[in-house]
């Protein structure tokens, strides 16, 4: 198989800077161009900064005066490296405890799929989950409603992740039942915007554990095999 590497458009911007490297020159920066709630941090690359929003990852220099958008990867390895989906997988972390999780019994992978009720591939996907955990596969669950916030995609996705038993409110949407759940504080929001970050489009979109992203469904022994490949790379690479 012919190693492909997929590479997002790049596009940089040129706005009016500041000469001092702070972090409120630089939102003034991104104002220009619509961007709010930006995160700023740190970056791998030498004058600049990392800046986390709702649309995803930007690197700004430290001026202010370009940004770039998409990934950042570094090739100095034997592999190369998504640096920028490395650094989300923090931010997915942080999402562990509002994940619906499907654990395989004898666990050799941990694989995160964003998720909608109303995605026909989702549904192939979950109706196969017996056999994704029979090869080691334990499949947790974020929400991505592809209609966007504020559909009714997101209004029953949210229902099902504040169920008593979210796991069987999950279960019957995915079979076509009528959504059955429950209401409470969850932030769907903060599952989908950590998805287009990822630079996730559609789904099912199955992030491995170092951040990898493999876009659309995979079958459990073709899913087993990529994994199995993956893991074999990312330990020589490693």
């Amino acid at each position: 198989m012919k190693k492909r590497l997929w590479l997002l458009p790049l596009l940089a911007v040129s706005v009016s800077g500041f000469v001092h490297a702070d972090d409120a020159a630089i939102k003034q920066s991104l104002a220009k161009l619509g961007v709010q709630n930006a995160d700023i941090q740190s970056a791998p690359v030498a004058g600049m900064k990392t800046v986390l929003t709702d649309s995803g990852v930007l690197y700004v220099t430290e001026d202010g005066k370009h940004v770039i958008q998409g990934p950042l990867y570094d090739v100095s390895g034997a592999q190369p490296v998504n640096v920028t989906n490395q650094l989300l997988v923090g931010k997915l972390k942080a999402l562990e405890k509002e994940m619906i999780v499907y654990k395989a019994p004898q666990e050799k992978h941990v694989i995160t799929v964003f998720t909608d009720i109303t995605c026909g591939y989702c549904h192939k996907l979950h109706e196969e989950m017996k056999d994704y955990n029979a090869l080691g596969i334990t499949v947790r669950y974020l929400a991505f409603p592809r209609q966007g916030l504020q559909s009714q995609t997101e209004n029953d996705m949210k229902a099902i992740w504040c169920a008593k038993d979210p796991k069987k409110a999950f279960d019957a949407a995915m079979k076509g039942e009528a959504v059955a759940g429950g209401s409470c504080d969850m932030n769907i929001a903060n599952h989908y915007n950590l998805g287009v970050q990822f630079g996730i489009q559609g789904t099912p979109a199955i992030v491995l554990s170092n951040g990898t992203v493999i876009p659309g469904y995979q079958g459990p022994k073709e899913m087993k095999q990529m994994l199995d490949a993956h893991q074999q790379l990312t330990n020589v690479g490693g």
